[in-house]
């Protein structure tokens, strides 16, 4: 069951992906000659409103094909009207970015369903005091709650960690210890740590772990819509950091996970709740947006580099490079699903890299 509504999942997203595509593609007048859910053979299709609505064998993506457009061979282009290369760069990039558009926005949508049904989340709540460190000195204990820091509010341990890490100045805590209010300065001390990458990083710190109790945050429309906004950058930005350092070296790409990877996390998430199910859904769904905007030829991004070149120079890439470049983009794709799929394999089989 989990893994039906993984696929499910997975294939609603490809789906409002290729639906930005579609309808930018059609305001612009461009006719859409296909859209398809998955590659490979067509399985199933239906004609309507002039589009062939098909469902593919393979459920690893999809496409829509405008009249005009085939990545397997970008020298085929058409003159008429309505075809995709008759259209200004401009409109054509707008055409391209819709796409990874809908899918932030799906991640949006998302977020703000789980803000509005409350969600839960660690509570400001110490489970351990570092022996030595400055909560330790200043006589804070396992038990207290964080009230607020500097006159803000604490709600989540999220809050406290967020104040801690970027004032490295003294600060005024309010603790709640049984019944009563004690108030506390604590000046948090630069102590090196591990970040999510694995990389030793100088942070302020007070030398405090959170108890595991955990908060329901109830919100408002507007706050819900500010969370919603807030997880969504925040989710792009962690998806481009991830990138920028596995370029760097600093994440090993044995660390890549494929289509399999992708499907036994859903699927994990869906057994352990709606909420948990929707938060994985919108990082995916981000996940899909951002790498789509990489400038891979064959990929959104690719495209969107072609048609702002020729709209700065006014003049379309030369055929024998648009070729060289997209198939150097196929391979490198194919090459990186295929160590996606390895990665995949090996993880199922157990095996464990030295």
């Amino acid at each position: 069951m989990g893994f039906l509504i993984a696929l499910i999942a997975l294939s609603v997203m490809i789906f409002i992906h290729e639906l930005g595509h579609f309808l930018a593609a059609r305001f612009f007048g461009v006719t859409v000659e296909r859209f398809s859910i998955g590659f490979g053979p067509v399985v199933a299709k239906k004609w309507c409103c002039g589009t062939e609505w098909a469902i593919s064998a393979l459920p690893l993506g999809g496409y829509v094909k405008m009249k005009g457009q085939d990545d397997t061979d970008p020298t085929k282009r058409s003159s008429d009207p309505d075809s995709y290369n008759s259209k200004k760069p401009w409109q054509r990039i707008i055409i391209l970015l819709a796409g990874p558009f809908a899918n932030f926005f799906l991640a949006f949508i998302l977020y703000l369903i789980v803000a509005l049904a409350g969600y839960s989340t660690l509570a400001p709540k110490i489970g351990k005091v570092v022996p030595n460190s400055p909560a330790s000195q200043a006589g804070l204990q396992k038990g207290d709650v964080i009230v607020t820091i500097n006159n803000q509010k604490i709600t989540t341990w999220e809050d406290l960690s967020h104040i801690i890490s970027s004032h490295p100045e003294p600060l005024h805590f309010k603790i709640k210890r049984g019944e009563k209010i004690i108030e506390l300065t604590i000046t948090p001390k630069p102590t090196q740590t591990k970040n999510i990458f694995g990389e030793t990083v100088t942070r302020p710190m007070i030398g405090i772990a959170p108890s595991g109790e955990l908060v329901k945050l109830h919100l408002t429309p507007l706050q819900a819509i500010q969370v919603a906004w807030d997880k969504t950058v925040q989710a792009s930005k962690f998806i481009v950091l991830g990138i920028e350092k596995m370029i760097e070296g600093v994440v090993s790409p044995k660390e890549i996970g494929g289509v399999i990877t992708i499907m036994d996390v859903t699927a994990k998430a869906s057994e352990a709740g709606i909420i948990a199910l929707l938060s994985f859904s919108a990082l995916i769904s981000v996940n899909l947006g951002v790498l789509n905007l990489l400038p891979i030829p064959a990929l959104d991004g690719g495209h969107i580099m072609f048609n702002l070149y020729e709209w700065i120079t006014r003049r379309p890439p030369s055929e024998e490079m648009l070729l060289r470049l997209t198939y150097m983009g196929w391979v490198f794709l194919i090459g990186l699903m295929g160590l996606g799929l390895y990665n995949d394999i090996n993880r199922l089989m157990g095996v464990t890299h030295g």
